[in-house]
């Protein structure tokens, strides 16, 4: 911290729960041990061994459950979590696996050098048809679960700065977003980019840009944020082979803090 300014560098990744899961998540704590990453907000980390060895790296951790987190959903922190509580969506038609997760979000108030400052980590549920149309089932589902992320968001404490962060599995060019921005008085760090944070596949050459980086300033502290994709490439495994840390590309925010 120097002249009010904070610095902080934050990550948000899926880390995609089926798989080589043990032997991937071990190369992304190794790589989290050695990186300078500030606060990590994780997504799909259903089971409670996984979170512990992902927390090793860090010397402040909020998860629920310790068999099965809640919502798969992990957050570490160099700095104290003072408190984090979490919010589950309604299990909104139709019925699917996916709701054994208990999708929703983590609200989390971590005190940096500069202050406290509210962590959201969220993960809605996918949309199977690929297809964002209004009248599309899943998209209902996601205009449920934007509303209730919404009204906790609005809940907050308005003295303090806010970043919402997470897969939404919608992309960010939707109207869904959009409306979700401007009800809660949140900032797109990404707008305009619609780079694919899914990685690309055969079966899906196109797919949209699903994880997003949202920011909320209040009028004595300004937070500034710009953010780039990393973990595109292949890293090393333990037994020699190399594989994607996950399915989706994780992204990177350096954010800084002006007051407090």
């Amino acid at each position: 911290m120097t002249d009010g300014r904070t610095a902080l560098r934050m990550l948000t990744l899926n880390a995609l729960f089926t798989g080589d899961v043990r032997p991937r998540l071990r190369a992304l704590a190794a790589i989290l041990d050695r990186a300078a990453y500030d606060v990590v907000c994780l997504q799909e980390v259903v089971y409670g061994p996984n979170a512990r060895l992902l927390a090793r790296a860090f010397p402040h951790h909020a998860y629920s459950g310790t068999v099965l987190p809640r919502g798969g959903l992990v957050l570490l922190s160099r700095w104290p979590v003072r408190r984090c509580r979490s919010l589950r969506f309604p299990p909104w038609r139709p019925v699917r696996p996916e709701l054994l997760m208990r999708k929703g979000a983590q609200l989390a108030t971590v005190d940096t050098p500069g202050g406290g400052l509210i962590v959201v980590n969220t993960h809605l549920s996918a949309n199977r048809d690929d297809d964002w149309s209004p009248e599309n089932p899943y998209s209902r589902i996601a205009r449920v679960e934007l509303s209730r992320l919404a009204g906790a968001v609005a809940a907050l404490d308005p003295t303090l700065p806010v970043v919402v962060t997470g897969d939404f599995n919608v992309p960010r060019s939707s109207a869904l977003l959009r409306d979700f921005a401007a009800v809660t008085g949140l900032r797109d760090v990404l707008a305009g980019d619609a780079e694919p944070t899914y990685r690309p596949t055969p079966r899906w050459p196109a797919p949209p840009a699903l994880d997003q980086v949202y920011v909320r300033s209040t009028p004595d502290r300004e937070i500034t944020a710009r953010a780039r994709l990393v973990f595109r490439d292949e890293v090393p495994l333990a037994d020699g082979r190399r594989a994607y840390l996950s399915d989706h590309y994780g992204i990177e925010t350096e954010l800084t803090l002006d007051g407090g």
